[in-house]
């Protein structure tokens, strides 16, 4: 089977997912387009010309499956190559525009929106992450459409549309390589108990002023602690963490951006990972740390109750993380056993992958 993968945005979490996909598919004969991840706005709207000027020739090829993610703008495409139109069409959605938050500086636009909506009508199967993104893109196409000045009739297609869609996570990797191990963190390093980790990025809606607004909960109450903060960095980033770092002082015992080797060792001698996050469609990150033997402390919204049980979620106020933290850190034996990742591993979702692409 000749298949064509698209993505017009390839950040890390899309980057993971589609080598995880063609390693899982050996069989299949991959042709892979990808996009820097820069620029969102013109990506998500000029994918499609892109292509077209630059991949003609492979694009003009004869493809049994076309694979594509919900930032490219397939329903153009298509229009642009017809014979892709004649392929088994996937779209999955690692998240959507509909339910992105806005920090105070952005302004609303509907073009992105319209291209996950566009992309979802030219599938043969639309593929989410989570039963919150999807459920979050139904309701906010309904209120999107209604405010559009003809408004549409589109109810009876979106509820053909949703009927056919369905929820396969990001799986994680079955089994890591020798060179997943990490760096060696020994005993005397790890103070067993107290280590807490931040592995998001560091943008705002992630929200890391409430997650640092918890950690000097701590520091108030006495709780002894430390913390690893990592994750993907900006040109721009939020103040607070130049501003938390100051503060922490030798509480810190990892500081921004690691290697992949570092950041899995990282991890694999952390306790206890955070999220206090506005935006998350998955949260590949908190899974990540759960299959090093973390211990997740997540928000009780978007999509953390499709995957985590009640006893690692917390209400999502400040007050409540830091009780739930001095709890677990001074009294250990309160911690729940952390979830067991191996129903995240491709070796638990390969099936149901394969019957959505008709591989």
């Amino acid at each position: 089977m000749k298949a064509l993968f698209l993505s017009a945005y390839a950040a890390v979490s899309h980057r993971v997912w589609a080598d995880g996909l063609v390693q899982a598919f050996p069989e299949v004969e991959w042709t892979r387009l990808e996009l820097a991840p820069r620029h969102f706005s013109w990506r998500i709207r000029a994918n499609p010309l892109l292509w077209h000027l630059e991949d003609d020739e492979v694009l003009s090829q004869s493809y049994e499956l076309v694979v594509a993610t919900s930032m490219v703008d397939l329903a153009t495409l298509v229009g642009l190559h017809p014979q892709l139109g004649r392929a088994h069409k996937v779209v999955y959605f690692h998240e959507n525009q509909f339910a992105f938050p806005r920090s105070s500086h952005q302004t609303p636009r509907p073009e992105p929106a319209m291209v996950n909506l566009y992309a979802a009508l030219a599938a043969d199967k639309v593929v989410f992450n989570s039963r919150y993104n999807r459920d979050s893109f139904f309701e906010g196409v309904r209120t999107f459409l209604a405010r559009m000045p003809d408004r549409p009739k589109i109810g009876p297609r979106l509820e053909r549309l949703a009927a056919t869609t369905e929820v396969l996570p990001v799986p994680l990797t079955d089994r890591p390589s020798s060179a997943d191990s990490g760096p060696t963190i020994s005993a005397a390093d790890k103070r067993p108990g107290r280590r807490i980790v931040w592995n998001h990025r560091w943008e705002y809606d992630k929200n890391p002023v409430d997650f640092f607004a918890a950690l000097a909960r701590l520091v108030e109450w006495g709780v002894a602690f430390e913390v690893a903060v990592m994750g993907q960095q900006f040109r721009d980033r939020p103040e607070v963490f130049d501003q938390a770092r100051e503060w922490l002082g030798d509480r810190v015992v990892c500081w921004g951006e690691q290697s992949p080797a570092a950041y899995r060792g990282w991890l694999a001698s952390a306790d206890i990972v955070v999220s206090t996050t506005h935006h998350e469609f998955q949260g590949l990150a908190i899974m990540e740390a759960v299959a090093h033997g973390c211990l997740p402390l997540v928000p009780d919204r978007l999509c953390f109750p499709d995957y985590y049980a009640r006893i690692y979620r917390y209400p999502g106020d400040v007050e409540s993380l830091a009780i739930r933290l001095a709890e677990w850190l001074d009294d250990p034996a309160s911690r729940p056993a952390p979830p067991d990742a191996v129903q995240w591993r491709w070796s638990a979702w390969r099936q149901r992958y394969r019957d959505a692409l008709g591989v």
